[in-house]
This record gives C-alpha cells, structure tokens and sequence, in this order.
C-alpha cells in the first residue's frame, strides 16, 4: 500500500527523496495497525502521525519554495492541496478518543495512502512537466 513506484518520480531527486520518506512514514503506521488483531499500539500510532504531519509540513515548504523560486505558475492551487492534507491530519489528531478506534486509524491510513499517491500522480506531475519542459531538473 505504501511502496514506492517510479511513476510517482517528478525528476527532482530531493523531492522524490521527500516523497520516498512520506510514504516510509505512513507505512511505518500501517504497519502497526495490522500487526496484529490486538490493536494496542495507539500511543506509538500517535507518535508516528506526529511526525507525518512534521514531515509533511517540511516536504510541503521545501517544495513551494522551489515552485515560487522558478515561477510555477500553479504554485496557490498546489499550496491549496498541501493546506487540505495538513488540516485532515490535524482533524484526526485532534480526534484522539475517535483515533483509539483501529477503525479510525485504517481511515486515517488509507486517505492518506489515496491522497499523497493521488496528489503525486496528478498534480506532482503538472510541476514535473514545467520543469522538464523548462530544463530546470
């Protein structure tokens, strides 16, 4: 579910790099939600989903940053996209009696897996072509 494929490579290695740990990160949760049938694990859950959003937070400036620096001028839809994800990760988090439920965490999980893999696949690439056809990367 959560493995790295190369059509989710835009080209630009640190961002594929980001994106390569986005995916470990979640995994990482997944992980834990399916070891097994005694779901016990929601403090490290919520130790993890902390640092998805942190390392969401990071990727999402570093890569809005390197938009605005070379003129996408898609740039304010992407960072619409970026604020979607980080305010339904923040939602869960603040839902910690809702998140002790292993039903929430497979939601959590599974939007997330269909976002960032959507996001990549879709509008990822949109940047990926303006920086192939721009010889920038």
């Amino acid at each position: 579910m959560f493995g790295w494929k190369d059509a989710y490579s835009v080209n630009v290695n640190e961002i594929d790099e980001q994106h390569k740990e986005l995916f470990r990160i979640a995994g990482k949760i997944y992980d834990l939600v399916h070891t097994d049938d005694d779901y016990d694990h929601f403090d490290e859950v919520m130790a993890i989903l902390q640092k998805l959003k942190e390392y969401t937070l990071y990727h999402f400036q570093h890569e809005e940053k390197l938009m605005e620096k070379y003129g996408y001028r898609e740039t304010d839809s992407h960072k619409i996209e970026h604020l979607f994800l980080i305010k339904k990760l923040q939602k869960f988090e603040k839902d910690d009696a809702d998140m002790e439920r292993k039903d929430s965490i497979i939601e959590l999980i599974t939007f997330v897996s269909d976002w960032i893999s959507g996001h990549i696949l879709k509008t990822d690439m949109k940047y990926k072509d303006f920086f192939n056809k721009s010889g920038l990367y």
